[in-house]
């Protein structure tokens, strides 16, 4: 049993009580009191319980897409936040390839008039959207069926993905194959795509890789070849799922009927290029003056450097070189008239014939120089990693 401080203490909580309850809360019935209790739970779920007391507040849905950065209501221009935000954030962007957006609006102007000739009809090539994706995400949300093209760069030495929707597929063979007009979309049968269907497509999509080929043609030299058509996107997997990559949205129209061409390329691909990709316009050089470089040529030209005329070199034993005295001759094994060496420290320039002047020993030069080893590449390599130190 409790003591007796407590019992005096537990009484005079109930009196406390009591008083207040008798002057502030007047008598209930069951039913009110039970009426009133159903109201305040109800009061709390609808207001997600947000009281005084500390209780924890329930989110509701708009909430909850706010704090994940879900929200169908945006455009693509807005700023994601939240989770989202914190998802998409291991991504490149684009944006940091200024002359990405560049290349590909040539393709689209090179891809109009070579489509045009291709079908004899009015086609006319536009540009959704560039934007930056995972490769997972990307297979997994490619409708089917469709036609998935893997691509190899030959110069980059990686691969690429060019996907064409069905309903271009169709609306193509029905344009080069004299099919008639027919409003609206072209229903797709749940069938394989014939020998013939494939052929075509795979013409045209030949056509746009040529067109690829010379829209990169101001930026680098690259060969797109088509390795091989897949219907299965698990058998197109030409990167991990997670890694980013390039995604451009074509879309192809020949006046009521069309589809989409998607052209995916992994980072890792074009790695070897983002140098010329960094550039703001065409043929823009980072970190060159052209002032200094004229000066150093210059200065160049009018440096002294000491040539060396070889007659012949041989190997000797060590024991001859060390039992060797005056008057002993090594005899070479040239005529006067063959031509000897040129050299400049570890360079050999050219060849030459000996003869005299007056007093003094005297070459002529037999033929031009030998062409430089060493070209423009090798020293824009070396900048390149001096920079990343």
């Amino acid at each position: 049993m409790a003591g007796s401080s407590e019992q005096d203490k537990l009484s005079e909580d109930w009196t406390l009580d009591d008083a207040i309850v008798g002057l502030d809360v007047p008598e209930q019935s069951d039913e009110e009191k039970a009426a009133e209790a159903a109201a305040e739970w109800a009061a709390m779920l609808e207001g997600g319980g947000d009281d005084e007391n500390g209780v924890d507040r329930v989110l509701n849905q708009d909430e909850i897409d706010s704090l994940l950065g879900f929200d169908a209501s945006i455009g693509d221009d807005v700023e994601l936040t939240g989770v989202q935000a914190l998802i998409n954030s291991a991504l490149v962007s684009y944006e940091r390839l200024p002359m990405l957006e560049i290349v590909f609006d040539r393709l689209v102007r090179l891809a109009t008039t070579s489509l045009r000739n291709f079908t004899s009809d009015n086609v006319e090539v536009t540009m959704d959207s560039i934007s930056s994706v995972r490769f997972g995400d990307y297979l997994n949300s490619i409708p089917l069926p469709a036609i998935l093209s893997v691509i190899r760069a030959e110069e980059w030495e990686n691969y690429g993905l060019l996907t064409v929707d069905s309903s271009l597929i169709y609306s193509m063979i029905d344009v080069l194959l004299g099919g008639r007009r027919i409003n609206g979309n072209i229903r797709v049968e749940g069938r394989p795509y014939t020998t013939i269907e494939m052929a075509l497509a795979r013409k045209m999509i030949e056509i746009i890789l040529e067109d690829t080929h010379r829209a990169f043609e101001p930026v680098t030299q690259v060969n797109f070849k088509l390795e091989r058509m897949e219907t299965n996107p698990r058998f197109a997997a030409i990167s991990r799922p997670a890694n980013a990559a390039i995604l451009i949205e074509l879309r192809i129209e020949m006046d009521d009927r069309g589809g989409k061409v998607e052209i995916l390329l992994p980072y890792a691909t074009i790695e070897p290029i983002r140098e010329q990709l960094l550039q703001m316009f065409m043929g823009e050089k980072f970190g060159r003056d052209p002032i200094w470089e004229g000066h150093l040529a210059t200065e160049i030209y009018s440096a002294e450097v000491e040539i060396e005329a070889i007659l012949h070199e041989q190997d000797l034993p060590l024991s001859r070189m060390l039992s060797m005295k005056r008057g002993d001759t090594v005899m070479f094994e040239r005529l006067p008239s063959d031509p000897v060496r040129l050299r400049c420290g570890d360079v050999e320039l050219t060849e030459a014939i000996m003869g005299h002047i007056g007093n003094h020993v005297s070459v002529r030069v037999a033929r031009p120089l030998n062409p430089p080893k060493v070209t423009m590449a090798a020293f824009e390599a070396l900048d390149e990693k001096l920079e990343q130190k």
